[in-house]
């Protein structure tokens, strides 16, 4: 049978601080420890996996006999944002971290970029997604004015109002700035932040929501599978995440309700080769908005989709569930990423149960396990495949 991998994101998803969080100002912080306590958190699947035999987890019950293998993966490259979390995963390591611009961009930059799109700029500045709606919504809309904005991740977010600049405009003017922000200005991902409403009370950002980034620096594991003539589909920000580089489909989201749907539809396919999914809500509306009751239910959801997906892998499927950074809800000092170290969770017929491997470093490892198992050549990929450590 056709050998098939399905690499499900939980986004944000980071399981305690790694041991350079302090750096990150992030010392402490642990997303899976903030929500397990709350009474919407149940992951009986994920436990039956292995989640909370992993190095580190002092939370939920440890499982006698885990279904899968699992390990605790430690990030190699210099950031705690969704690009380079999400290289690292393709086996692509980011020593430098992407630019930021804790000040704002500089004012040069943004009269040129007003300049190349006729728009005026507000803000520009660091900025929660939602509370920059209420304090410049209103007036984006009296000036017909763009809201550009960023956080400590490296990002340039441009958020209009729907109702005045039409979502394919937005994602035109977006389009410009990713084309000014190269060299030094050059960050990680433009946004295209599309809301609605008429006033600071009712504005609500849509799900047309548009990411631009970089592309890798080089060949990712998606290159390497596509040219060895697999499949490479994308489901979720994954395909924004790499431009689109190294895949074969695309299958776009609006959520974690909608992204489990099209994984639960994509299980019943056939296909040969990678399913690579990203569940953006943990991140998106729980983890940044700080809302541990959110997570909760969010992971739940999760593990409830596990329940009906791990009886329905076929003989070769192997399902792989991991993250790319952390974004501990609990953490009030700031609204952004946490550094932390992630899980991952192996399970399929070919896979050693109770595989216990420890604490990894490098997400690359996915990529080179992945690799191994569809007997792709991975030598240009960082990490260190664990494939015969799990195999069965």
């Amino acid at each position: 049978m056709a050998k098939r991998v399905f690499l499900i994101v939980l986004d944000s998803f980071g399981i305690g601080a790694e041991p350079d969080a302090a750096a990150f100002g992030d010392e402490g912080t642990n997303t899976l420890g903030a929500i397990a306590g709350h009474p919407a958190f149940h992951c009986p699947n994920m436990g039956r996996l292995g989640l909370f035999n992993i190095d580190g987890v002092t939370v939920g019950q440890k499982d006698p006999a885990p279904l899968g293998a699992y390990a605790r993966l430690q990030e190699q490259s210099m950031g705690k944002d969704t690009t380079i979390g999400h290289w690292e995963i393709a086996g692509v390591v980011s020593p430098e971290p992407l630019p930021t611009f804790p000040d704002g961009f500089p004012p040069e930059l943004i009269a040129d970029f007003e300049a190349k799109t006729g728009y005026k700029v507000l803000c520009n500045k660091p900025y929660s997604g939602t509370e920059v709606l209420k304090d410049y919504g209103e007036q984006a809309m009296a000036q017909n004015a763009l809201i550009v904005y960023t956080s400590a991740d490296s990002v340039f977010q441009v958020a209009a109002n729907e109702a005045l600049v039409p979502v394919p405009e937005l994602y035109r003017i977006c389009e410009t700035a990713r084309r000014m922000l190269t060299g030094k200005y050059g960050v990680g991902r433009v946004i295209a932040r599309p809301f609605v409403g008429d006033c600071a009370a009712n504005f609500k950002r849509t799900t047309n929501r548009h990411d631009l980034s970089l592309k890798p620096p080089r060949d990712t594991m998606l290159d390497l599978i596509r040219k060895a003539g697999l499949d490479v589909i994308s489901v979720g920000k994954i395909y924004d995440i790499f431009d689109g580089q190294g895949l074969t489909e695309k299958i776009k989201t609006t959520g974690n309700t909608n992204g489990i749907a099209f994984t639960q539809a994509l299980q019943t396919r056939d296909f040969e080769g990678l399913a690579f999914i990203n569940l953006v809500d943990f991140d998106m509306l729980y983890g940044h908005r700080r809302d541990v009751a959110g997570y909760a239910a969010a992971a739940t959801e999760f593990d409830r989709f596990l329940e009906g997906f791990l009886p329905g892998m076929r003989e070769d499927d192997i399902l792989m569930v991991t993250a790319d950074h952390g974004c501990d809800p609990s953490y009030t000092k700031t609204t952004d990423h946490t550094r932390e170290y992630v899980p991952w969770l192996v399970y399929g017929k070919h896979v050693r149960p109770g595989a216990d491997l420890g604490t990894r470093m490098c997400f690359g490892t996915i990529a080179k396990t992945i690799c191994a198992y569809l007997d792709v050549d991975a030598s240009t990929l960082d990490g260190q495949s664990a494939w015969d450590e799990i195999r069965c």
